[in-house]
């Protein structure tokens, strides 16, 4: 088992308090190899929910593999262009597609 340290923005933040899931600096224990794809599966977000991921402050593919201690945040569609770029939210989609 790994411990990982999670947060959720904007409205992904309102699926996770209505099923009573922790969202701010939330810990969470999840399995070995475990990744975003799986978290963002077990949380119950449609496909498209979730538009890009960080790992310790920085963005990554969703299917990287979390390790004991990561910090993840989830992050919704919708981010201004501006930010997605300083954000590096960009580089990511090119190596997504």
């Amino acid at each position: 088992m790994i411990k990982i340290t999670f947060n959720a923005f904007s409205f992904l933040r309102e699926n996770l308090k209505k099923q009573n899931i922790p969202y701010i600096n939330s810990i969470m224990e999840l399995p070995e190899h475990y990744t975003p794809n799986a978290l963002i599966n077990d949380l119950g977000y449609e496909e498209g929910k979730v538009e890009f991921v960080f790992i310790n402050g920085k963005v990554h593919p969703k299917n990287t593999e979390l390790k004991d201690g990561d910090r993840v945040a989830l992050v919704p569609p919708g981010t201004p262009g501006s930010y997605r770029l300083m954000l590096g939210a960009k580089k990511i989609e090119k190596l997504e597609d």
